[in-house]
């Protein structure tokens, strides 16, 4: 018979490398049982297909999760023009097929300006956001027809480091409650072929840059 785990007291924050294909939750809970921590929290979702930074708060810091959670954040994204799925992401069964026009760097550069600053973001049916009491992408699970919410969001950074006939590679600077995922649809969208993500990393969230990160 499996020993019962006694759970104690515990005071901190782990700087999490979260690994692809587990959910920010499901990342927490192995913290939690790993050191035995009564009470924890995470500061906002990682997609499962994203890897990367997840601050996780145990005990006195959850009082500060908050504030973590509308700090801002960088990513590292992958995109793939010519391909719209249902999730925005590569875990999606794909909607459309389009060719890819020949993109310019000027070109990208002026799909990429309207998608900077304060704007308006139509959210992933497939997200965590709620909707009548209840996360979106259960909902979307089930085939209902959902009216995805627009929220303001910031972006405050776009770079390209990398420009292929079909990929991209981002580098995005953003605040809280941005959907990488919505940046590359809306920017597919504008580019006239699609676009969805296919590898996501979170680089950092303030005040955490350049630090080392625990792996599972």
């Amino acid at each position: 018979m499996a020993s019962r785990i006694i759970f104690r007291r515990l005071d901190g924050i782990l700087l999490l490398d979260k690994p692809t294909g587990m959910s920010s939750n499901a990342a927490l809970q192995i913290a939690r049982r790993l050191y035995r921590a009564e009470k924890g929290g995470h500061t906002g979702s990682l997609d499962p297909l994203a890897t990367g930074l997840l601050p996780l708060c145990f005990g006195e810091a959850t009082k500060i999760a908050g504030l973590l959670l509308g700090s801002a954040k960088a990513y590292d994204a992958e995109v793939v023009l010519g391909q719209t799925t249902d999730t925005d992401d590569s875990d999606g069964s794909v909607l459309r097929e389009r060719p890819v026009p020949p993109i310019s760097a000027e070109a990208l550069a002026a799909a990429l300006a309207p998608l900077l600053g304060r704007i308006q973001q139509r959210a992933p049916i497939y997200s965590a956001l709620k909707q009548g009491g209840e996360p979106l992408y259960v909902k979307a699970r089930r085939g209902e027809a959902i009216e995805a919410p627009v929220r303001e969001v910031q972006v405050h950074a776009i770079e390209v480091i990398d420009q292929q006939p079909t990929r991209l590679t981002l580098r995005v600077t953003c605040g809280s409650g941005t959907y990488i995922r919505s940046l590359a649809r809306d920017l597919g969208e504008t580019l006239g072929c699609g676009a969805h993500i296919a590898g996501l990393r979170r680089r950092w969230v303030d005040p955490f840059r350049n630090l080392p990160k625990v792996q599972y």
